[in-house]
């Protein structure tokens, strides 16, 4: 991967590029937490297939990657109901985790449905005790009480 002359300090987030797509396809999270995320590999599948629906983003600090993320828009979960936005995958590096980089993932998701005129994120995540439900509950999220799949559906308001 080349360096960028205006890669600064703290994280942001840069589209998948054949430049770095080996270091995102390389990406991974922790062992206990690989049963409850997605590889890269497949969210970048699936962003291939819904290219009108998914928003990749690799998370880089400097000129490291640290994480990626997909995030939706206008994802219709349940027939008859309002579209919605929200955070499709979060993988932090097995390494990177505890940094900040997954909270700066769901603000940065936050702010692209703000900037798109969406006042809500949803995010799905799997129960358990490797599961990310205390990061999100930390973060303002709140249980819908639905499930998607197997999976508990949380809300943020975006004010």
């Amino acid at each position: 991967m080349t360096a960028r002359p205006d890669a600064g300090p703290g994280p942001r987030l840069e589209p998948v590029t054949p430049d770095n797509i080996d270091a995102a396809l390389a990406l991974s999270v922790r062992p206990d937490q690989q049963h409850a995320v997605a590889p890269v590999v497949r969210s970048l599948a699936e962003a291939y297939v819904h290219p009108d629906l998914a928003w990749p983003r690799l998370i880089f600090d400097g000129e490291e990657l640290v994480g990626f993320l997909m995030a939706f828009f206008g994802a219709e979960f349940n027939p008859g109901e309002a579209p919605r936005d929200g955070l499709w995958r979060l993988n932090i590096a097995a390494d990177r985790q505890g940094r900040g980089y997954g909270r700066f993932a769901v603000e940065s998701v936050a702010a692209e449905i703000r900037r798109r005129g969406g006042t809500a994120l949803t995010v799905t995540w799997h129960p358990g005790p490797t599961g990310p439900e205390e990061f999100y509950l930390r973060l303002g999220f709140e249980k819908t009480g639905e499930l998607s799949g197997d999976q508990i559906v949380g809300r943020l308001p975006l004010s």
